[in-house]
């Protein structure tokens, strides 16, 4: 909301800025004629006191010479008659110590003597003012050489009463002045603020009755008659708008009752569409609901699908060796009921039962080991709950406990993250996320004994952990980029790899740690992880 202005009257505003502007000329132009003419007036006051001075001065050189002190203080009397004098000395040089002394002085009535000036001969040869009073020494030349000195002092007695007299006379002239110029402001500000006044009535009833046939009425006053024909011009024109606008509002009210009938019958006919929409919509989330059902039964079957293939190969060794050693085992029993039965025959049957059983203990426990994975994938353990962890042990730790499995490619580890990193998590979700990363990059990595390089490089940042898994491995061929976290997917199938190590990555940091994790797919050098943790 705008500030609201202090509001003020032209009438106040214009005798308020006229007698203003006429008091400012006026004292300025007082103040500068009052301070010349004191000046000058001064300086009229100390030139006639030099001149007097002089003159005190020429005719005392006589007097000096004779040594005559009646007839000097008879001379000195008449100066009684100028009251701008107030006291004089006449000091006499002595001829043998060439020094100044007291010779004669004059005293002014109601005047007391003032103290000798002999010391300040020299500083009082130039007019000196102080507190109104003038001192001035003047020499007593005779014959070219200095034989005295007039030392006179002087009154601003009379400056002063000049200045009182100027002031009284000059308030005066301002009062006239002053008064003269309110008379002719009132006079102004009337032929002025009428027609205003006038003009701001009607405005005001043109506003409360909407009235705008009103024309105004023309002045004497150039600037307002002005106004007052654009204030006519504008009230024409709005009347103009306000009689198109009420033929405009009929024009809106027909429009409005043509498109009120128009939308009903539009209404209908969407309400119709809508009905229609609906039951196919209906029809839709049943096709949807249907396709769904497909599409979870063909990705069952297909994981179903990868666990038969993946178990069925040790079971079916398994069964193969379990044949293999019932053959053995009822050929070495007719040979025992027919007591043909030889040592060779006893030390072969023991020799092939023992690698039959190998055979079956090896494939039944790789089978179980799937089957274990298999029951990881469908249930993530979640128990744990959440603890403080130093990270960089964590992982070293982790590395350390899976060294004797990796030892054959010996990789180097590189933990970039600070030591004093503590983080919030689940520790058994975090090691085997660690291991099953690890053992991928043994498994399909590294393809030689050395230089073998891992990464590992944790930051917190805004509030949430990142952690990066890379490897200076082979990477990932593109066919397998953009299915690389799907169960049973591998490329060494049929070498020992499961395809469910990065599948059980992939559900622990999204399910378990409630993370996401990605592949780096512009990576160039080996494979790189990107695990975010919230």
């Amino acid at each position: 909301m705008m500030k609201k202005s202090q509001q003020c009257s032209i009438k106040k505003t214009l005798i308020h800025t006229i007698m203003l502007v006429t008091a400012s000329c006026l004292s300025l132009s007082i103040g500068i004629s009052t301070y010349l003419s004191v000046k000058e007036q001064k300086k009229l006051i100390i030139n006639k006191l030099t001149i007097l001075c002089e003159i005190v001065a020429f005719d005392a050189a006589p007097s000096l010479i004779d040594s005559n002190r009646t007839n000097e203080e008879l001379r000195l009397k008449f100066f009684s008659h100028i009251p701008l004098i107030k006291n004089i000395h006449v000091y006499k040089i002595d001829a043998f110590s060439n020094k100044p002394s007291f010779f004669m002085s004059y005293n002014a009535k109601k005047t007391p003597p003032v103290p000798l000036r002999i010391d300040s001969i020299d500083k009082l040869m130039t007019p000196k003012v102080t507190n109104n009073i003038v001192e001035i020494i003047r020499p007593i030349i005779y014959a070219d050489k200095t034989i005295g000195h007039i030392y006179m002092r002087g009154s601003l007695e009379s400056l002063n009463e000049y200045i009182k007299k100027k002031l009284i006379l000059l308030c005066i002239l301002v009062s006239i002045v002053l008064t003269t110029v309110y008379l002719f402001t009132l006079n102004i500000q009337r032929r002025v603020a009428e027609p205003l006044t006038k003009l701001s009535l009607m405005l005001k009833g043109v506003a409360k009755s909407h009235n705008y046939d009103t024309q105004f009425e023309s002045c004497n006053i150039k600037e307002i008659n002005q106004l007052s024909q654009s204030l006519n011009i504008m009230l024409t024109r709005i009347n103009s708008h306000m009689q198109r606008h009420e033929k405009d509002k009929l024009e809106i009210k027909t429009l409005n009752l043509e498109l009120e009938g128009k939308v009903n019958k539009r209404t209908v006919a969407l309400r119709e569409a809508n009905q229609e929409l609906l039951l196919t919509l209906e029809k839709m989330h049943q096709y949807q609901n249907q396709i769904v059902e497909n599409e979870k039964m063909a990705s069952l079957g297909q994981m179903v699908a990868g666990v038969a293939h993946e178990v069925n190969t040790p079971i079916g060794l398994g069964i193969t060796g379990s044949t293999l050693l019932r053959d053995n085992l009822i050929e070495i029993e007719s040979h025992f009921k027919n007591q043909t039965l030889t040592s060779g025959q006893l030390k072969k049957f023991i020799t092939s039962g023992s690698e039959s059983l190998d055979l079956i203990y090896r494939n039944l426990n790789k089978a179980a080991d799937l089957i274990n994975n298999f029951k990881k994938l469908a249930v993530i353990e979640d128990d744990n709950v959440n603890t403080e962890i130093k990270i960089h042990t964590l992982i070293n730790d982790v590395f350390l406990s899976i060294k004797s499995e990796i030892a054959p490619f010996s990789p180097v580890l590189h933990i970039l993250c600070s030591t004093e990193l503590v983080i919030e998590s689940k520790v058994d979700s975090l090691q085997q996320i660690l291991q099953q990363l690890i053992l991928n990059s043994v498994t399909h990595g590294f393809e030689n004994q050395v230089n073998n390089e891992i990464t590992i490089e944790v930051e917190r940042t805004h509030g949430q952990i990142t952690l990066t898994y890379s490897d200076n491995g082979v990477g990932v061929n593109k066919e397998f980029k953009h299915k690389l976290f799907d169960p049973f997917v591998t490329s060494k199938r049929g070498q020992g790899a499961s395809g469910l190590g990065l599948h059980l990555v992939y559900n622990l940091v999204t399910q378990s740690l409630g993370g996401r994790i990605h592949y780096d797919t512009e990576n160039k050098i080996g494979s790189r992880f990107i695990i975010t943790l919230f």
